[in-house]
């Protein structure tokens, strides 16, 4: 699956609201987005990595790495957005396939890429992926749910439990924040309208699956800990980063 141009972008916004500064906020003295950049490097599934932000100092911590930096991706407010930015730009649209990994998953794992991917080359237009969770996490409302079908097909996305009576016998997995998308079904999703389930939960997946747009979900057989919204997140990823080294 790995034979068509892939273009990866990391959306990395400064201001976000819950954890002020988020990409530059340390995790073993490295900024989180050089994490994830490096993250994605080591990978070795896209042809090209950019990260798309807001501020020159999320693009001078992954100055020297082998990645691309496009700064003032335009008024974007979802990562969507702006990795949909970049696909737009001339010298990026040969891109067969395009992959939005959020800046603020540092654990995301190379299946869940190369997973995501494989869905859209076998016909899909967006695909994404999602892992088991205890009680607890699907229990907390900043562990965003996906419900799957027995086929692999995103039911719903929720933050909270069960959404929709017609998901109750669905598989509920963790959503693994990334995304793979076919260019036109990119651009699909950043031209339509916001819809108010999407600005209700803050999930802009709702968006394109509210105009009939099918995502499919590659399964992982293990358990990710979860991006980084809070500090509390940011702590606990720094806790399991030491116990990992």
């Amino acid at each position: 699956c790995l034979t068509m141009r892939i273009l990866c972008v990391i959306p990395a916004r400064i201001g976000s609201s819950r954890l002020p500064h988020k990409p530059l906020q340390t995790i073993a003295d490295q900024p989180l987005i050089r994490l994830v950049t490096q993250r994605v490097l080591d990978f070795g599934v896209a042809d090209r990595v950019v990260v798309a932000t807001d501020d020159q100092r999320v693009a001078d911590g992954v100055g020297d790495l082998d990645a691309e930096a496009v700064v003032g991706t335009g008024a974007c407010s979802r990562g969507t957005e702006r990795t949909a930015s970049v696909a737009a730009l001339l010298r990026f649209s040969d891109a067969e396939i395009v992959v939005n990994v959020q800046g603020d998953e540092p654990f995301v794992p190379l299946g869940a890429v190369t997973g995501a991917i494989a869905g859209v080359t076998r016909g899909a237009n967006v695909g994404t992926a999602g892992a088991p969770a205890d009680a607890a996490a699907l229990a907390d409302r900043d562990t965003v749910k996906v419900f799957v079908d027995e086929n692999g097909r995103a039911l719903a996305f929720s933050r909270g439990p069960r959404p929709l009576p017609d998901v109750r016998e669905a598989e509920v997995l963790h959503h693994v924040g990334l995304y793979a998308y076919r260019p036109d079904a990119l651009r699909r999703w950043v031209s339509s309208e916001p819809v108010p389930a999407e600005i209700e939960e803050g999930l802009e997946q709702l968006r394109p699956m509210s105009y009939g747009e099918s995502i499919v979900v590659h399964r992982l057989d293990e358990p990710v800990p979860p991006g980084i919204d809070t500090l509390a997140d940011l702590e606990r990823a720094r806790a399991l980063t030491e116990v990992f080294h």
